[in-house]
C-alpha cells in the first residue's frame, strides 16, 4: 500500500510510530527554578553526535520536562531496562505540577554530580545534561509543529557496575528498552555484530 499521510491510511491505527521502531526511551528527569522535580517518558529521543556527546527529546507541547529545561538548562536521561518498565510507565502520569513522579512510581531520586535534576537511583545508566538548544519545528506549511525539541551535552555519565561485562555496557543485562507503535514495547534480550566494509577489502 501506499498513502499520504495528509490524506488519511485507511488503517484501523496509524502505522507511522509502529514504522519508526523500535525508539530508545529518554526518561527525563528535571528540576525547575522553584526546586520542583518532574520525571516523565519521552519515546521521542536519541542520541546524534559524539564530537561532542549530544542528546535530544521531543516534548509535543510545552510540558514539565521541556519547561523545566528550558528554565534551568539542564536535564538528566535515564535509561528505562525492562525491570523499570512499569515504573517509567507509572512516571508518565498527568500529575499536577508539583507532585513527585519519583514518589508516585516508587523510584529512588538520587542527587546527580553536576546538574542540579536528580537522576533515577535505580537505572543501569544515567546522562547528566546541559541544554544546549532549544527548538520548535515547523511542518512544510511553516506552520509550527507544536513541539518543543530539546538539545543537551552529556556531561556526566552514571553506570551500574553490575551492567559491564568485559568492561563494557551489556545491553542485554540492562534489558534497554524501546518504543513501539501502538501499546507495544520491546526489550534488548539478544545482540548480533557486524564489521563495517572496508572498499579496499572488495
Amino acid at each position: 500500500m501506499f498513502y499520504q499521510p495528509n490524506q488519511g491510511h485507511g488503517l484501523p491505527h496509524d502505522p507511522f510510530k509502529a514504522i519508526v521502531a523500535p525508539r530508545p526511551i529518554g526518561w527525563i528527569s528535571t528540576r525547575n527554578g522553584a526546586g520542583e522535580i518532574n520525571l516523565a517518558p519521552y519515546s521521542f529521543f536519541n542520541a546524534f553526535s559524539t564530537h561532542p556527546f549530544l542528546v535530544w527529546f521531543s516534548s509535543e507541547g510545552p510540558k514539565d520536562s521541556a519547561v523545566f529545561a528550558e528554565q534551568t538548562g539542564e536535564f538528566v536521561v535515564n535509561l528505562v531496562g525492562k525491570d523499570l518498565a512499569e515504573a517509567a510507565n507509572r512516571s508518565s502520569v498527568d500529575a499536577p505540577r508539583g507532585a513527585s513522579e519519583f514518589a508516585y512510581a516508587g523510584l529512588t531520586a538520587a542527587p546527580s554530580r553536576l546538574v542540579s535534576p536528580p537522576r533515577v537511583g535505580e537505572a543501569s545508566a544515567a546522562l547528566e545534561c546541559r541544554v544546549t538548544d532549544i527548538m520548535r519545528p515547523k511542518g512544510l506549511d511553516g506552520t509550527e509543529a507544536g513541539v518543543v525539541v530539546v538539545t543537551g551535552e552529556v556531561v556526566g555519565v552514571h553506570i551500574d557496575d553490575t551492567k559491564l561485562t568485559n568492561g563494557l555496557f551489556d545491553v542485554t543485562k540492562a534489558g534497554n528498552v524501546g518504543r513501539l507503535g501502538y501499546r507495544d514495547y520491546s526489550a534488548v534480550t539478544e545482540t548480533f555484530s557486524m564489521t563495517r566494509p572496508k572498499w579496499q577489502d572488495g
